[in-house]
């Protein structure tokens, strides 16, 4: 009696059919990739994109990029300061007239100090170095209406510090389009000089 039996059986047809989709997936797929290779090189000379829409693209684009260069945003006129003084900083004037929580303010001060440090990474990064040097110090003051802020953000022009006014959206506490924050920077006894008489919040 023989204990090992060889299985001659045919495999299932089912496993039959999965070996032939297989072998017919392969086989279309050299098809397509010998067909292509027999047009490409029969007709080398046909492009599906033409060269002149291709030199036209690069034109418009080294264009749009011609006039974003030939047309930069003047540097901030304390970048020039930035070898006088040895001590920059940060002032944020909240707005208390608004009578934001807590929350509100801390995130409107973030703002603000976002978006004077877009400014001044464009336009005066040695300027913004210098804070950066300085520990990036900032405080947080009180002014008590819009139009004093207003007044606050002329006076800092006039000395050639740059601002920044955070315009709230007022999705939550206070009306739309409210000026909440500004942002000045600059060296310690300027910005003293402007906002020396407002009081800590």
């Amino acid at each position: 009696m023989n204990l090992f039996r060889l299985n001659c059986s045919p495999p299932p047809l089912k496993a039959q059919a999965m070996d032939l989709s297989w072998l017919s997936a392969i086989l279309v797929g050299a098809g397509c990739l010998a067909m292509g290779y027999f047009v490409g090189t029969s007709n080398p000379g046909t492009n599906f994109l033409s060269t002149r829409s291709i030199k036209d693209t690069t034109a418009l684009v080294s264009t749009r990029t011609n006039k974003k260069k030939d047309n930069p945003k003047d540097p901030f006129e304390i970048e020039n300061l930035v070898d006088n003084f040895e001590d920059f900083k940060m002032i944020l004037v909240v707005r208390n007239d608004l009578k934001m929580g807590k929350g509100k303010i801390a995130a409107q001060c973030s703002h603000a100090t976002l978006g004077l440090y877009k400014k001044l990474l464009r336009r005066a990064p040695k300027a913004l170095n210098r804070w950066e040097m300085c520990a990036q110090p900032k405080v947080v003051v009180k002014i008590e209406s819009e139009e004093d802020m207003l007044m606050l953000q002329e006076k800092a022009k006039s000395v050639k510090l740059p601002t920044h006014i955070t315009i709230d959206a007022g999705r939550t506490q206070i009306a739309p389009n409210s000026r909440t924050v500004m942002a000045i920077l600059g060296p310690v006894e300027t910005v003293d000089k402007v906002t020396g008489g407002l009081k800590l919040l």
